[in-house]
Parts: structure tokens; C-alpha cells; sequence
């Protein structure tokens, strides 16, 4: 038997949850073949089998939670898939059948027979047991009354007779065992009741769904996030006219050109990395008692997922052209969408941008994705009343911006005018092509 184990993942998961097996006991596999889908912390990946053969054991089902190294199953190298050996399985059971039938009947009389003699042996020393104790008419009585077996009395006659005031004590005696009982049992029914009101505090209908391991991590690293962080958030809004009507101009030539949209994202993408190359600690992060400031713009983008947010990496975003990061973002949201993602994909952001405008958010405070020490959101873009600067009032595409960060090394002047450089590029898009 070759088992198999849970291989090496990388090196911050070392665990993961069992979402699919693709195969089943008794299946040929051949090495390399993928067995099983497992759901870590960050992706799903596939385990393959170590060595050809029949999977004669599964030893963790679906929905186990595994480590690495853990035997899940294990492979018979000499053994044959059960499909190959349906006559083999009719034969041996065609052979138990005649077995059975050829049992001698003779057999069955006799057990018969014997089963007889034992109930009434049984029945003879039952009655017997009960004649030896020596009792008083009126202490077998009393004790038929109260349905007191008379082998459970202890007689205080010295000759062993017992009498009626022996069954009254031995009446009384058993109320009280049965009281202690029911004081003994008493706390066990207020704790079961309770559990039991836990589970269904609810007066209607509900529905207890098991959290994915994925969510989870989501939910442990968030709260993380605000419980180890100094978190604060500033806000600022931002005039789309310019953005919007720039591109509308290059859409059609720039999807003709480069077979991709040209989207909001790039613009800002390209503004991030300019107004954290100003403001180099927006770009770092916190180890022990050290900053660590990254030379590098490797920009996370949050994709939503049925099965939780997940933010892959778009690497060297400062030397990517606006086609560059658009084909980045395009990439990375599909391979999240299929489930396609690496752990690589996953790893080493810089600074994360995430953009609730899409669902439709006017306003959100985002969490920081630790132990990146900013972020920053994007929302809706809606026409609002803006005063001009010749006093005229104006309907204007509005979007408002929020940058979350990590108050422990980022000042909230340093903050306030990361998001005012964002604001400029973005409302003189030409220049930010020009710098791009």
C-alpha cells in the first residue's frame, strides 16, 4: 500500500480543508492524477496521487480539516479497479447463497429444542430465588402493594424473616435514592434544556450553514487587522468629468489597439503608485520595532468571489503602461472567478485597492489588508451640485475616495494629502498619461 499525504503548500499554509474528492474507493489512479480538490486559507489547489494503482482506503472525508503530512488515503499499487472483477464478485456470492441453503435442517431443531430446555431452566431458578427469601404473609403483602421486590429487602430478624416494617424501610429508603437521583439529574436537564434553547432560540425557521475555511480566515484577519492596527480612515471626493470624458475618447482605439477596456481602474491604479512614490510609509509595513519601506508597487486589487474576497497581486504596477495593468486586472479577476489562483498570485502586495463603487457603495471605511498599512476605496460615481470656481454651480460626476491606514506610522497629514494627490491626477488625467 502506498499512502498519500497532504503535500508541502506553502510556506504560511499548512492546513486546509477537503472541499472535493474527484475520485472514489476502488478507482484506478494513475500518478500525477489529480485526487482531490483541498480549500486552504487563500486557494484551492489539487492533490495528486504519489503512486498508480486502485484507492483502496479514503481516510478523511469531505469537509475534514487536514495538515500537512496527514495520510488522507491510500493506493494499492497490485490491485485492480472493482469493475474489473464483477464475475469474481457474482461467483463468491453465488457460492454463500448455496452455502446458506445447504445449512442442515437438523441443526435448527436442535437449537430449537435447546432455546426450550434454556427459558425454562431460566423460569425454574427465577421462581426459586424468589420462594428462598423468608418472609411474613403480611411482609409479602405489603411488599406486593408497594411493588417491592422481596430479594431487595434486607430483614433485620435476626433468623433473616422479613417482616412488614422491614419492607416499609426498605419503601422509604428507595424514595429517597430517588430523590437523590432526581437531584443528581436535575442539573443535567437545566444544562441540556439550555443547550437545547441555544440551539433553537429561534421561534421561526433557520438555517445553521458551516463557515468555509476561506471565510474563516476572511473573518479572523480582518478582525486581526483592527485589533493590532491603529486604524483610521480620511476622505476625500473626486471630480470624474475629465476621466470620463478621456475615456470616452480612447476606449474604442485603445480596445481596437491593446484588446482590452480601458476601465477606472488603471487611472487610479496609476495615481496610487505616484502618490505613494511621494509618500514612501503609505507603502511599508510594521515588523517588531522596525518600518520596513518597499521599493516595489505591487498593488492588490479585491475581487468578489462566491466564496469570499480574495485580493490577488498586480506585480511592477510603476512599470506596467495603462494596457499593461488593465490585462493585469482582467487576468487576475478571471482566475479568481474559476478558482484558478495561485498561492503566488496571493502573496507580497505592496497596497490594496478596492473598489465597492461597483455594487453600487457610496461610502465605506475599508480594512486594511495587514500587514499593509494603507488602502485605498473606491465607490460610486454619481452627479452632484459642485460650486465652480467662478461661483457657478454645476452638475459633476462625483466619486468619493477613502484611504484606511495604519495610524501607528502614517500621519494623518501624510494621509490627508496622499488622497489630495490622487484627486489631482485623477481630475488632469492628461498629465497622469503623460507621467504614466
Amino acid at each position: 500500500m502506498k499512502e498519500i499525504k497532504v503535500p508541502e503548500l506553502a510556506e504560511s499554509i499548512t492546513e486546509g480543508t477537503i472541499a472535493e474528492w474527484l475520485v472514489k474507493k476502488g478507482d484506478q489512479v494513475e500518478k500525477g492524477d489529480p485526487i482531490l480538490e483541498l480549500e486552504t486559507d487563500k486557494v484551492n489547489v489539487e492533490v495528486n496521487a504519489d503512486a498508480s494503482g486502485v484507492l483502496a482506503e479514503i481516510l478523511k472525508d469531505e469537509g475534514d480539516d487536514v495538515e500537512v503530512g496527514d495520510v488522507i488515503a491510500k493506493v494499492d499499487e497490485n490491485g485492480e479497479a472493482e469493475g474489473s472483477s464483477d464475475e469474481e464478485n457474482s461467483e463468491q456470492e453465488e457460492e454463500k447463497q448455496e452455502e446458506k441453503k445447504e445449512e442442515p435442517k437438523e441443526e435448527k431443531a436442535e437449537d430449537k429444542q435447546q432455546d426450550k430446555q434454556d427459558d425454562k431452566k431460566e423460569s425454574t431458578e427465577q421462581k426459586g430465588s424468589k420462594n428462598d427469601v423468608v418472609a411474613t404473609p403480611a411482609a409479602r403483602k405489603r411488599a406486593r402493594e408497594l411493588g417491592i421486590e422481596l430479594s431487595e429487602i434486607t430483614a433485620k430478624d435476626p433468623l433473616g424473616r422479613i417482616r412488614p416494617e422491614d419492607v416499609d424501610a426498605a419503601a422509604s429508603g428507595s424514595d429517597k435514592e430517588s430523590k437523590k437521583e432526581e437531584k443528581k439529574e436535575a442539573p443535567k436537564q437545566e444544562k441540556k434544556a439550555k443547550e437545547t434553547s441555544e440551539k433553537t432560540e429561534f421561534d421561526k425557521p433557520v438555517e445553521r450553514i458551516k463557515m468555509s475555511r476561506r471565510r474563516q480566515t476572511i473573518a479572523k484577519r480582518l478582525v486581526d487587522a483592527q485589533q493590532s492596527s491603529a486604524m483610521l480612515t480620511t476622505f476625500n471626493e473626486v471630480d470624474m468629468t475629465n476621466v470620463m470624458k478621456l475615456r470616452s475618447e480612447r476606449k474604442e482605439a485603445f480596445q481596437k489597439k491593446h484588446d482590452v477596456k480601458l476601465g477606472f481602474m488603471s487611472f487610479f491604479t496609476k495615481a496610487a503608485v505616484g502618490a505613494l512614490k511621494e509618500f514612501p510609509l503609505i507603502n511599508a509595513e510594521i515588523q517588531g520595532n522596525e518600518i520596513v519601506q518597499k521599493k516595489f508597487y505591487d498593488i492588490g486589487m479585491a475581487v468578489s468571489t462566491d466564496e469570499g474576497l480574495v485580493v490577488p497581486v498586480v506585480r511592477d504596477a510603476d512599470r506596467l503602461d495603462f494596457a499593461g495593468i488593465e490585462k493585469g486586472i482582467m487576468d487576475m479577476a478571471q482566475k479568481a472567478r474559476n478558482k484558478e489562483l495561485q498561492l503566488d498570485d496571493l502573496q507580497g502586495g505592496s497596497f490594496t485597492i478596492t473598489n465597492g463603487g461597483i455594487f453600487g457603495s457610496m461610502l465605506s471605511t475599508p480594512i486594511l489588508n495587514s500587514p499593509q498599512v494603507g488602502i485605498l476605496g473606491l465607490h460610486n460615481i454619481e452627479k452632484r451640485a459642485k460650486v465652480m470656481p467662478d461661483d457657478s454651480i454645476q452638475a459633476r460626476p462625483m466619486m468619493y475616495i477613502a484611504l484606511s491606514y495604519d495610524h501607528r506610522i502614517v500621519d494623518g497629514k501624510d494621509a490627508v494629502q496622499f488622497l489630495r494627490r490622487i484627486k489631482e491626477m485623477i481630475e488632469d488625467p492628461y498629465d497622469l498619461l503623460l507621467e504614466g
